[in-house]
């Protein structure tokens, strides 16, 4: 008899029609907790995803809403997959399940892995939650030139320009290196990173679910909200 599995709601911040494309989060989390069981959705009229802060605040109403909806359909947790976690603090706040973002769950993985943290950007500056969760520890960060959406890195020279970053990322005094950025997930881009590297990487999309299976285990285990 196949043991329960827990159900999960994940939140894509690209809007996407296509059903492979839209669940490739979700088998990757199956794949790596089989405990886990992912219903994914994503939300609307937002073509090129969370690149910016217009378009974090954009995409934070329609989060909510859908959140709010897994909720009610009975879903144990709820995650937002992307690394900037837009739209996970008001979740958190108005829903009565674990929410999780993808962001403050690889950064606090990166933490409990090593010291001296390397975070890979998409564009700009490290995400807010991330840099408040690694504090000192985050000693280097980088992104791909060129790069200005999720959508970029799916190109050839999307993928040349974060290979570079990386291996700047790399030379810098770094035990581990976060990516920030789902899409790095969406292009199996922790793989490539660590046979380059030969150091600790971080996925954040496997780290969301890592931490969400972990939550919903103390929920089993300590009775807590």
């Amino acid at each position: 008899m196949e043991p329960m599995r827990h159900v999960v709601g994940l939140i894509r911040v690209v809007t996407l029609e296509d059903v492979e494309a839209l669940n490739l989060h979700g088998r990757i989390i199956e794949s790596a907790f089989p405990e886990l069981k992912v219903v994914s959705r994503s939300i609307e009229d937002q073509p090129m995803g969370v690149y910016n802060r217009e378009s974090e605040e954009a995409a934070k109403p329609k989060i909510l809403r859908v959140a709010k909806e897994f909720e009610e359909e009975g879903v144990e947790a709820v995650i937002v997959s992307c690394a900037a976690d837009p739209a996970v603090r008001e979740a958190r706040k108005q829903l009565k399940i674990p929410v999780i973002g993808a962001g403050s769950a690889a950064a606090s993985i990166a933490l409990a892995w090593g010291e001296k943290v390397g975070v890979l950007n998409l564009t700009g500056e490290t995400p807010e939650v991330v840099r408040r969760i690694l504090g000192a520890h985050l000693v280097a960060e980088e992104r791909p030139m060129g790069v200005r959406t999720t959508l970029d890195l799916m190109t050839d020279w999307g993928r040349e320009a974060a290979l570079a970053a990386l291996k700047r990322l790399a030379k810098r005094d770094v035990e581990v290196i976060m990516l920030a950025c789902t899409g790095y997930s969406t292009i199996g881009f922790a793989k490539v990173a660590e046979s380059t590297t030969g150091l600790r990487i971080v996925d954040p999309v496997v780290a969301a679910g890592a931490v969400t299976l972990g939550i919903l285990r103390q929920k089993v285990v300590g009775g807590g909200r």
